[in-house]
C-alpha cells in the first residue's frame, strides 16, 4: 500500500489541476457554449490535454534523469513566452473587437505557458521522486526504468486532470443549455395579472 500513495498524489494533483479554471475547463466550456456543441468543448481537451502533458513532461524527465531545474528560471521562460504571444496577438490584429477563439494550437500553446507558469510539473516533484527512484517493483518490470514510470505518472496526472476539466466544462455547458430553454419558457409564458 506504502508504493500506492505517490500515485494517488498524482492523480489527486491531476484532479485539482482539472479544478482550476486556469487550467482550461473555462476554455473548453466557452468553446462548447459559443458553438451551443457540448461535444465541441469536449474536444477542446485534446489540445488543453497536449500542452499541460508537454509541460510537466518536462518535469518528470528531468526527475528521471536526475537532472536539476532551477525553479526560477523554468518559471520565467514561460513568463517570457507568454509575453511574446500577447505582444505578437495584440499587434497583428487589425480589428480588435472581431476577436475569434483561439484554434487548437493556440490553445495547446496557452495550456503549456499556464502550466509551466503555475509549477504544473514542480508540483509532482515529491510524489515524482518515491515513484521512478524508489525500489518499486513496478521499476524491475521496466526496461528503461525510472524514465517510463514518469511517463506513466505524466499520464495518470494528464488523465485525472482530463477527467475533471471534462466534467466540468460539460456541465458548465449543460447549464447554458438549461438556462437558455429556461429563458425561453419565460419568454413564451404571459405574466400573471393579479386580481
Amino acid at each position: 500500500m506504502l508504493s500506492l500513495w505517490p500515485w494517488l498524489a498524482v492523480a489527486g494533483i491531476g484532479a485539482l489541476h482539472g479544478l482550476n479554471p486556469a487550467t482550461g475547463w473555462m476554455f473548453a466550456a466557452a468553446w462548447g457554449v459559443r458553438s451551443r456543441d457540448r461535444s465541441r468543448a469536449l474536444r477542446a481537451l485534446v489540445p488543453i490535454g497536449i500542452g499541460h502533458a508537454a509541460s510537466v513532461l518536462l518535469v518528470a524527465a528531468a526527475v528521471a534523469l536526475g537532472l536539476t531545474m532551477d525553479r526560477i528560471v523554468f518559471q520565467a521562460l514561460a513568463g517570457v513566452l507568454l509575453i511574446v504571444v500577447v505582444v505578437y496577438h495584440l499587434s497583428g490584429r487589425k480589428d480588435k473587437r472581431s476577436r475569434t477563439p483561439a484554434g487548437h494550437a493556440g490553445l495547446a500553446l496557452w495550456s503549456f505557458m499556464m502550466s509551466t507558469g503555475h509549477g504544473a510539473g514542480l508540483m509532482l516533484v515529491p510524489a515524482l521522486i518515491p515513484i521512478c527512484m524508489g525500489d518499486a517493483p513496478a521499476r524491475d518490470i521496466t526496461a528503461s526504468g525510472s524514465l517510463t514510470l514518469a511517463l506513466a505518472a505524466v499520464g495518470v496526472h494528464t488523465a485525472a486532470m482530463l477527467v475533471v476539466t471534462g466534467a466540468i466544462a460539460s456541465g458548465v455547458c449543460r447549464g447554458f443549455d438549461g438556462g437558455a430553454r429556461l429563458l425561453q419558457i419565460l419568454r413564451r409564458k404571459p405574466p400573471a395579472v393579479p386580481r
